[in-house]
């Protein structure tokens, strides 16, 4: 099984015959095959050459680049070898239709208010009294149908993230004073952790959808943009909740990430090398974690969940079944 690489340290990587030489994230000198690696994350400076890049490219091998804070820069992409000029067509076609556009930017934002009320409801079965803000939620994704337009829907999701994050105070055992998201820049520990591990889910989307025949610069909740992936950040609505914030909850309730694992000077919104290793490592086992695909009837990755939701919206753009987001049955 293929997994990502995990680059923490300033240096060179290298080609080796069929390997890679780096340092990883403790800095020990590694030599890893290209064959079982799917991506690359770059934090910090490290050099490579024209001839590297070559050998990445030829082995469909993205590179994503984090810059100081650990926060997404951008990425190094090779020549997108699945291809369909029916796909795009179709893609083209329910961006620019108006209702159809709607339609599947409402499932995203469906999935993404389904998937937090399910971590509610697990925190709630835990001993946390989140009755209230799971009543709201359900009221939100409720008036989905009633959006007329993106803008509509956007503000139906605000809503859904303003209750749920009201309720991390409850969730989370740290004492975290949270009280609203804050993007740019994050403002304290939570905004950082929630930027620095939603950035490692776009990234991961993106990289699960060139492996399809999906174009990534045309999305329907998020606006297409001439410098912007949008579709890679659609999708993410669906798995933030299960990825990104069970493991936030995870790292602090254990006390495994703490204040101290951030830089006061920065208003914490630097997080340390020895924190971000912590971050990076739960987060490469989490989507290397498999369960039992209901439908499938057979184990699969969490990544590889994100693939088969690229599968779906694809069978919904050439009208062969209508589309359904992923939901926790968990």
């Amino acid at each position: 099984m293929k997994r990502a690489l995990y680059i923490y340290q300033n240096g060179e990587l290298k080609r080796k015959d069929n390997t890679l030489t780096f340092l990883n994230i403790d800095g020990e000198k590694r030599d890893i095959p290209i064959n079982i690696i799917s991506e690359i994350y770059v934090f910090g400076e490290v050099s490579i050459n024209s001839q590297l890049i070559s050998i990445l490219a030829k082995n469909k091998i993205l590179v994503h680049f984090f810059n100081y804070y650990g926060f997404y820069s951008s990425s190094l992409v090779p020549r997108k070898s699945e291809i369909s000029g029916k796909i795009l067509i179709k893609q083209a076609e329910f961006y620019l239709d108006d209702q159809k556009r709607l339609n599947l930017a409402r499932k995203f934002v469906e999935g993404a208010g389904k998937n937090i009320y399910r971590n509610l409801r697990y925190y709630n079965g835990r001993g946390k009294d989140l009755d209230g803000d799971m009543s709201e939620i359900q009221n939100h994704i409720q008036n989905l149908d009633r959006a007329n337009d993106i803008k509509e829907l956007m503000g139906i999701e605000g809503n859904i993230h303003k209750t749920y994050y009201k309720s991390w105070n409850i969730i989370i055992n740290q004492e975290i004073d949270f009280k609203k998201r804050i993007k740019r820049p994050p403002d304290n520990i939570i905004n950082t952790l929630i930027s620095y591990l939603n950035s490692l889910v776009y990234t991961t989307v993106l990289s699960e959808i060139y492996k399809t025949q999906l174009d990534p610069a045309i999305g329907y909740l998020h606006e297409s943009q001439d410098r912007r992936n949008s579709l890679n950040l659609d999708i993410a609505e669906i798995f933030k909740p299960l990825i990104a914030d069970r493991i936030i909850f995870s790292l602090l309730n254990k006390n495994h990430i703490q204040e101290k694992h951030f830089s006061k000077e920065l208003n914490y919104l630097y997080i340390k090398e020895n924190g971000s290793k912590i971050i990076l490592n739960e987060y490469d086992n989490f989507l290397n974690r498999t369960i039992k695909h209901k439908t499938l009837l057979k184990n699969v990755s969490y990544r590889y969940l994100i693939r088969l939701e690229c599968y779906k919206i694809i069978k919904h753009l050439i009208e062969e079944k209508e589309y359904e987001p992923f939901i926790m049955w968990w």
